[in-house]
């Protein structure tokens, strides 16, 4: 690489991330320099990388393309692939609107899970379409030393155990995946939330996210985690025709999640992009070896 690659930081609700915009899809970012960017020691730091490709320049996104130009191209602070990242999404949509690639207003972001709508509101907060949410069978156990609690196994297009406790600092330290059975429940690992209750339709959570350790946010996560409050709280939308709304703090702030009749769920916060720089091709490509 000769050039020099231009880079940006966001965040959601303090889940950070490394933005490198490529609308072509030229540049090289194997799992070894995703993980090097992400350091927080020795690279940009973040708690994932947002890779922002127009969708029919990338092979994943050639068939969402007519539906939505822009595909996020998640990664887990480890370099792992990501099927989605809600707080993603919003740092996502923040940067194509301060990039003039995107006005106010309605958008569509392609992701692994789909194609996703967004909403850029005037006062700074993003609210995304996150789709529904699919309650796979089976009980689920999540542990941490001698504690084990039942966990309500969510999908929101990544897989999530959550489970419901009396004090957060239960949780212990998330920086290595807490211990979950059966096995067979989370072939590809998972993201496994914390939860307590703060009043009535309002919760608040701690979060192991798969390939990147306990985070600031997580907004699938807090997604998951409405809809299991409002399964334990005896509400279904789809199936009473009220909305559901709860209010879901997590470390790094304040997300709103509301389940709709239909089944799909919205989730608002704040993004904000923090710096712009660029990246030195030749360790890049050092990191990348």
């Amino acid at each position: 690489m000769s050039t020099r690659i231009a880079f940006l930081k966001g965040h959601g609700t303090e889940n950070d991330f490394v933005i490198v915009p490529d609308p072509e899809n030229v540049i090289a970012l194997p799992p070894a320099a995703v993980a090097a960017l992400c350091d927080r020691r020795a690279g940009i730091g973040g708690d994932g990388l947002l890779h922002v490709v127009r969708s029919a320049a990338h092979p994943e996104a050639k068939d969402m393309a007519a539906e939505a130009e822009w595909f996020m191209d998640y990664r887990n602070g480890d370099g792992s692939v990501a099927e989605m990242c809600g707080n993603g999404v919003r740092v996502f949509a923040r940067y194509l609107q301060h990039a003039g690639l995107v006005p106010e207003g309605d958008i569509s972001v392609a992701t692994r899970a789909g194609v996703k709508s967004a909403h850029i509101a005037k006062d700074g907060d993003v609210t995304v379409g996150m789709g529904r949410a699919r309650l796979p069978e089976g009980e689920v156990t999540v542990s941490v030393g001698e504690r084990s609690w039942p966990a309500r196994n969510v999908n929101m297009g990544n897989p999530h155990a959550v489970a419901f406790v009396e004090d957060l600092a239960h949780a212990g330290d998330l920086s290595s995946p807490p211990p979950f059975s059966p096995a067979s429940a989370y072939p590809d690992g998972v993201n496994v939330e914390f939860v307590v209750d703060r009043g009535p339709g309002h919760v608040a959570l701690r979060v192991h996210e798969r390939g990147s350790g306990e985070t600031r946010s997580c907004g699938t996560g807090a997604c998951a985690v409405a809809v299991a409050a409002a399964r334990r709280d005896g509400a279904d939308p789809v199936v009473t025709g009220t909305p559901a709304t709860y209010t879901v703090d997590v470390p790094g702030g304040r997300l709103v999640i509301t389940e709709r009749p239909d089944g799909e769920i919205e989730m608002t916060g704040p993004a904000v992009i923090v710096a712009t720089g660029e990246i030195d091709p030749e360790w890049l490509e050092s990191s990348a070896r």
